[in-house]
């Protein structure tokens, strides 16, 4: 091999170790990457809830037993309502259910932006009202439900006005009793509301 030649071998290395050099020497000067999050985003909690005299909020359910349609209750404990019933579901959700079939019951939710929650049209927070029992034309077939959910984006932070007003008994005798399902965030509560005349109401405020 020709003196030439080995020169060059020798200094090929030497010439690679230089450029390697150079590249550590870039990388530590370098502005440091911002390492990818892993925070999850927070899940909802209630904060506090504020019930009408003789009204108490509970967690109705067994863990092993059937979830029951229509019934506004989270009866397996898996933290929704009436799965497998038809109905949507949210982080935030409000349900009540009652079985007199021409009892005309109203789920009337305010959402912390201080919207009244419609059939059909998503609140500036997200929320939309599935259903208005018993309907005009029986659409709800006896299966009286009213159900609100958070349809878009992340739970609002404030109060959730609740109000579950009578429009009539109908034939039904007094007193009606109507179930309340609220969820928020994985966990779920339940109380009986009973009603004796027509226009009565009753209001829940639930905090997050």
């Amino acid at each position: 091999m020709s003196p030439a030649a080995k020169a060059h071998i020798t200094k090929a290395p030497k010439f690679l170790l230089g450029a390697l050099a150079l590249f550590v020497l870039a990388e530590a000067c370098s502005p440091a990457r911002p390492a990818a999050s892993t925070k999850s985003k927070a899940t909802p909690e209630l904060a506090n809830v504020s019930l009408p005299p003789g009204v108490v909020l509970e967690r109705v359910c067994v863990p092993s037993g059937p979830e029951l349609c229509f019934n506004a209750i989270d009866d397996n404990c898996n933290g929704v309502l009436d799965e497998g019933c038809g109905l949507h579901t949210g982080l935030v959700q409000f349900t009540i259910a009652w079985s007199e079939a021409d009892a005309d019951v109203d789920l009337e939710v305010t959402d912390p932006s201080g919207e009244l929650v419609e059939v059909g049209r998503v609140s500036e927070d997200g929320l939309v009202k599935e259903r208005d029992c018993p309907g005009s034309r029986n659409e709800c077939l006896g299966q009286n439900i009213e159900n609100v959910f958070l349809d878009q984006g992340e739970p609002a932070r404030g109060e959730y006005s609740v109000v579950i007003r009578v429009e009539k008994l109908g034939t039904s005798q007094p007193p009606l009793e109507v179930t309340l399902g609220a969820r928020v965030g994985p966990k779920t509560f339940a109380t009986r509301i009973r009603f004796k005349a027509d226009d009565e109401q009753q209001k829940l405020v639930f905090e997050l």
